[in-house]
């Protein structure tokens, strides 16, 4: 058992791990309090979040995955990622995680998982309306391209709960970010990436300090006034003046050209 008294968080990625790579920046830099990184869950033998993890010295587990494997029916599938799910609820034990993040996770998490952490686990989405563009298949470039299909002036992302329905557990939080003029997927993609980067370990920290229940009835208004959002905004100074600096190296160009 871990002497850690605060969070123990186990991340579940697939690729390269940018939004986890945010989360251990938060960590690192002191903005994100009383949460430890203790393991990386993926599903991809080659994913780079897998990397990041060993260079932080998170505890990293490798489950073979289901995306792209053919099954005979649905009914299979489902056996398959409800296998997965199983032998990732006995790590996730192991490991005394309390809370779970879904960090660019290209499986569908079975009730197995959702269960036992039940308003412990939370997804984030490149889109600020999930009904519209959120569900099964609405990932990725997916998303970016019907928000511009749809002209819309703005998209952005949500951090919320995982339920059994795809992509509408409770949001924690939800950030817009503007559509401009010319974007393109590329370009809209990459401005929301910047603020999932500044928004996921928020919603973390909401969740840790207790505040999902009371910020939620909150206005606009409100949470501007509100002395745990004046903290929070103080302490991610240094996150963003960190992501400002290495813009370069974190999204291959300066933050003034894709903001």
């Amino acid at each position: 058992m871990s002497s850690f008294s605060g969070a123990r968080l186990a991340v579940l990625a697939s690729g390269r791990g940018s939004d986890f790579q945010s989360i251990l920046d938060h960590i690192r830099l002191g903005v994100l309090q009383s949460v430890e990184a203790a393991l990386l869950i993926s599903n991809t033998p080659d994913a780079y979040a897998m990397e990041r993890a060993r260079k932080a010295g998170v505890a990293v587990e490798y489950i073979e995955g289901v995306v792209g494997k053919k099954y005979p029916d649905k009914e299979s599938r489902i056996r398959a990622r409800q296998a997965f799910d199983a032998e990732a609820l006995r790590i996730l034990k192991q490991y005394d995680a309390t809370v779970i993040a879904l960090a660019g996770f290209n499986q569908i998490v079975t009730p197995v998982i959702i269960d036992e952490y039940r308003m412990r686990i939370m997804n984030i989405h490149p889109a600020y309306d999930v009904k519209r563009y959120g569900g099964v298949g609405m990932v990725g470039d997916h998303v970016h391209e019907a928000v511009l299909a749809n002209h819309e002036q703005y998209s952005g992302c949500t951090v919320h709960y995982v339920e059994a329905a795809v992509d509408l557990g409770p949001a924690i939080l939800r950030q817009l970010v503007p559509v401009k003029p010319g974007d393109t997927v590329r370009s809209l993609a990459d401005r929301i990436l910047v603020w999932e980067h500044r928004s996921y370990s928020k919603a973390i920290q909401i969740h840790v300090d207790g505040q999902f229940e009371r910020r939620r009835d909150l206005s606009e208004q409100d949470l501007t006034n509100d002395e745990g959002e004046k903290r929070w905004n103080q302490r991610q100074q240094r996150y963003l003046e960190y992501q400002q600096e290495h813009a370069v190296e974190l999204y291959g160009r300066p933050l003034e050209e894709i903001l």
